[in-house]
């Protein structure tokens, strides 16, 4: 087997992870919570509250119609899949936790982007909170996101670009 195949089975195992743990547990959310209502976990600090984001990071694009919304958040979900396919591609093989980094965010864009064409909207879940101050509720998907960039961000503030070396 080549090193370009066994590079690319990683980044399609990590997505696959990512975008299946992120579909199966917003499909137990989804029959198991209704809408709009929350399970307290930690109470005083984290809820399992069952959303739809319409916009989005953080509510972006939320005011939007819905033809203008899932246009543009599929448009961009496809265009940042390529953007990450190419760092990805010309990700060093010194660089493992970068190419994990872009594997997760590659992951987690599959998994909001499957509800964005199923349902025109994203579910979320997860409510971090201290008494009345929420963080705005998020996912799995976006969790890897989250992720995979602060090791892109730890990458690019360490000066080791993908296209060093």
């Amino acid at each position: 087997m080549t090193i370009d195949l066994i590079k690319y089975r990683k980044l399609v195992v990590i997505a696959a992870i990512v975008a299946g743990l992120d579909q199966t547990s917003k499909y137990i959310v989804q029959k198991n919570l209704d809408l709009y209502h929350s399970v307290p976990v930690i109470p005083g600090f984290f809820n399992l509250t069952h959303i739809l984001n319409p916009g989005g990071a953080f509510g972006f694009f939320a005011n939007q119609s819905p033809e203008v919304r899932s246009f543009v958040f599929i448009f961009v979900s496809f265009l940042a899949l390529g953007f990450i396919l190419y760092f990805y591609k010309n990700t060093p093989d010194t660089h493992k936790m970068l190419a994990s980094g872009f594997a997760l965010i590659f992951g987690g864009a599959v998994g909001n982007m499957i509800d964005r064409i199923r349902f025109g909207t994203v579910v979320d879940f997860l409510d971090v909170y201290i008494r009345n101050m929420h963080w705005p509720a998020f996912n799995i998907a976006d969790s890897a996101i989250s992720i995979g960039m602060a090791i892109f961000i730890y990458h690019i503030l360490a000066k080791k670009m993908p296209m060093d070396d």
